[in-house]
């Protein structure tokens, strides 16, 4: 089986940051990195899958669970001859759950990746039934494979595990774990969800969870390691990512206004700092990638469900 090219075109995550996304389906090389501002789980189902990480490689084989934040951007650049994964994004909300050591959230949350030691055959038989019940439409489906999940992930410390980041993969960590109090950044995220293409300000939000600008300002930097400002400016560029790679009508400066930027140079400035070029090279550079791998679609078989 031909190795299959990532269709951006395709791609939906970057414009639903508070939908939950899931990909069952044989991953795609990607001509050029992206990013989200959802929580991604992978497990490998079958063969390898390679990325290109935030400052490092990663190398997932048969059995792997992986964790990563999706808000840096990442690129599948390789993959075994017929791979098989599945891929979770997760609103941010789900990560405030999470009853992990303090030390590996705040790892994560920076480009970290947590991975888990050996493969857990019982795994391959849960990813898939949460893949099922998380794209059923049954809201009790949805929450419970949800809850699965987010308890399976919270046993990986319990066992043998990695932390793979810029400075090298090691083995274990230290420090404390114990439930984020999230009722109020859910809050927070839902509110800039629904509001990040319009003018918000930190006062806005922070009345959205009842709470004063400053104690909304540390509580949120305290549990992802992010500003206010940051979380929305990601958002945003996500969204612009999005209108660059599909719509070809829109120039630089209606994308920058349709996803939230107050000026065409402040997204200019963002975007390269995010995606290490401007928004138009970004462009000229996806698009001959896209023909490609729409062309090379038309002649593969359709992927799992």
């Amino acid at each position: 089986m031909p190795k299959r090219l990532w269709e951006p075109s395709k791609s939906t995550v970057e414009k639903a940051p508070n939908r939950l996304q899931v990909s069952h389906e044989q991953p795609g090389v990607m001509g050029l990195p992206h990013w989200h501002a959802q929580l991604e789980v992978n497990f490998v189902i079958r063969g390898t899958v390679d990325y290109r990480m935030h400052g490092y490689m990663l190398h997932l084989e048969r059995g792997a669970l992986a964790l990563f934040w999706g808000g840096l951007p990442h690129q599948v650049v390789d993959t075994s001859a017929d791979p098989e994964y599945i891929a979770f994004h997760l609103p941010l909300m789900n990560f405030f759950r999470l009853r992990l050591p303090s030390a590996i959230q705040q790892a994560v949350i920076h480009g970290a990746t947590l991975i888990g030691g050996a493969a857990d055959e019982g795994d391959f038989f849960s990813f898939p039934r949460w893949s099922t019940y998380m794209r059923s439409g049954d809201p009790a489906r949805v929450d419970h494979a949800v809850e699965e999940l987010l308890l399976r992930i919270e046993r990986m410390p319990f066992e043998a595990f990695r932390v793979a980041d810029a400075s090298g993969a090691r083995d274990g960590w230290d420090g404390r774990s114990g439930p984020a109090s999230f009722g109020r950044l859910r809050h927070i995220c839902d509110f800039i969800a629904e509001n990040f293409r319009q003018d918000i300000a930190v006062a806005d939000i922070a009345d959205s969870a009842d709470l004063h600008p400053k104690y909304a300002m540390s509580i949120f930097r305290r549990s992802t390691g992010m500003t206010l400002n940051e979380y929305v400016n990601l958002l945003r560029l996500s969204y612009a990512q999005a209108m660059l790679i599909n719509d070809d009508s829109a120039n630089v400066l209606r994308v920058a206004m349709e996803s939230g930027f107050g000026s065409l140079s402040a997204f200019n400035k963002l975007f390269r700092k995010v995606a290490g070029k401007s928004p138009s090279d970004f462009r000229r550079e996806y698009r001959p990638r896209r023909f490609l791998a729409a062309d090379e679609g038309a002649h593969r078989p359709a992927s799992l469900s």
